[in-house]
């Protein structure tokens, strides 16, 4: 029986490089994108063995009608996995973020992701009438959904937010034999933060924290995408859980795992807050009398 899987968001970054990576190991993937030109570009790049799944993560009926394809490419078999990868990061002070840019953070990362794992549920195994063992479900989350930082933090939620949704969901899938892991990135080299905090940046240039958002953007997010994982690297470690006989339900993938996660995991939530104001001159203004 053919391995198969979905992917959401292929057309750059780690879900191209899954794409890549699982192609190459004989499995059928449904990648999902958003325009037609990138759908093309990657069909005459992988062949007949990659089909592009054309939706928006926030459209569900779209998602619903390429669920539809791949039940018919399927024909009764069972859907190895899904790669819920798809994301986007919005930055900017949370006292100046608009509620449509805070809530389109959720619609993509939370939201899109739950329907998509909804939709596609019953060719992983909640449909007992499909041939072949349990699919499993991958969500790709991130070091920020254990660790909050300043002026990401409409990303940081969302994340955060993914991970209790997760576990529950894991408990409740148990009754099909879906397995769900957690996987959560730490810096990886892709535009998702540099171009984001950027235009972040300039977008709150008129608020007081204009400059603590430039120190932001030069001490952490600059300076960490230069030392960053490769998506090939990242790519390589998600498909050995992905197969591995027994994965464990969550996975934090970082270089220098002891700074960038286990530290500040250990450090009170009263210390990292005060390591910011410092850093990024987030001190109190005295008032003038």
């Amino acid at each position: 029986m053919n391995k198969s899987v979905v992917i959401t968001g292929v057309s750059t970054g780690i879900g191209y490089q899954l794409c890549v990576d699982l192609l190459s190991k004989g499995y059928l993937v449904f990648g999902s994108v958003r325009k037609p030109e990138d759908g093309q570009r990657l069909s005459d790049k992988f062949g007949a063995t990659f089909i592009p799944l054309y939706f928006d993560i926030t459209d569900h009926a779209a998602i619903e009608k390429a669920a539809l394809e791949v039940e018919k490419r399927l024909n009764g078999s069972t859907l190895t996995g899904l790669f819920n990868n798809a994301g986007l990061a919005v930055a900017g002070p949370l006292l100046h973020l608009s509620v449509n840019d805070l809530r389109y953070q959720f619609e993509v990362n939370v939201i899109g992701l739950i329907k998509v794992s909804q939709v596609f549920s019953g060719l992983l195994g909640t449909n007992n009438q499909r041939q072949g063992t349990p699919g499993r479900i991958v969500m790709i989350s991130s070091i920020n959904g254990k660790i909050a930082m300043p002026f990401i933090g409409a990303y940081c939620g969302s994340k955060f937010a993914l991970e209790g949704l997760s576990q529950s969901l894991r408990t409740e899938l148990n009754i099909y034999g879906i397995k769900l892991i957690v996987v959560g990135p730490g810096p990886i080299k892709t535009p998702i933060f540099d171009k984001t905090i950027l235009k972040a940046t300039e977008e709150f240039s008129d608020t007081p924290y204009e400059k603590a958002m430039n120190a932001f953007l030069n001490k952490f997010v600059l300076k960490t995408i230069k030392k960053a994982m490769t998506p090939e690297v990242l790519s390589e470690r998600i498909i050995k859980i992905f197969e591995s006989a027994a994965p464990k339900s969550n996975y934090i993938i970082t270089k220098h795992h002891f700074f960038n996660y286990t530290l500040p995991n250990w450090l009170s939530v009263g210390w990292l807050n005060a390591f910011f104001i410092k850093t990024l001159g987030l001190k109190r203004k005295k008032k003038n009398h």
